[in-house]
């Protein structure tokens, strides 16, 4: 039998994440299972604004105030019934998630998938799609909102 003790849910305050976010706590609830909020600041976009123009990397308040917002993402009313974890770090999202599945022995990460086809999706490439490929345990990916399952 699967056991559910342990799932991740990456959050970047995407429409998609905050869907994602919903199953998360589903599942969270329904096994009884601590869930841990990710929230990846993207080194990459540090790099980028450091060629043209100054970058202000957060500094430990600014970290301590994205975790108390993680954690206020979790609907008041359920917030103290559940074990959550609000993690904050820096880095290449996609390689962030896979390494804190792998350090905190994650049973399942739940992830938002902006669903983005054609030119946006070779050029941004897919955090979602790494994480599948790569994650030590399954993946859900959840859509978008709008984005309905037809039969083909």
């Amino acid at each position: 039998m699967i056991s559910l003790n342990e799932i991740l849910c990456p959050i970047d305050h995407s429409d998609c994440s905050k869907e994602a976010l919903k199953y998360a706590v589903t599942f969270a609830m329904k096994n009884e299972a601590k869930l841990l909020l990710l929230h990846v600041i993207n080194i990459r976009s540090f790099n980028e604004a450091l060629d043209g123009m100054s970058a202000q990397i957060p500094n430990e308040e600014t970290i301590e105030q994205l975790r108390v917002k993680l954690l206020e993402c979790i609907p008041e009313e359920i917030r103290d019934d559940m074990d959550v974890e609000a993690i904050v770090t820096q880095g290449i999202p996609f390689a962030e998630i896979i390494s804190t599945a792998k350090e905190k022995e994650i049973d399942m990460i739940v992830i938002g998938s902006h669903g983005r086809t054609g030119i946006s999706h070779m050029m941004l490439g897919s955090v979602s799609e790494k994480v599948v490929r790569k994650a030590p345990c399954p993946v859900l990916t959840v859509r978008q909102l709008g984005h309905e399952f037809v039969m083909p």
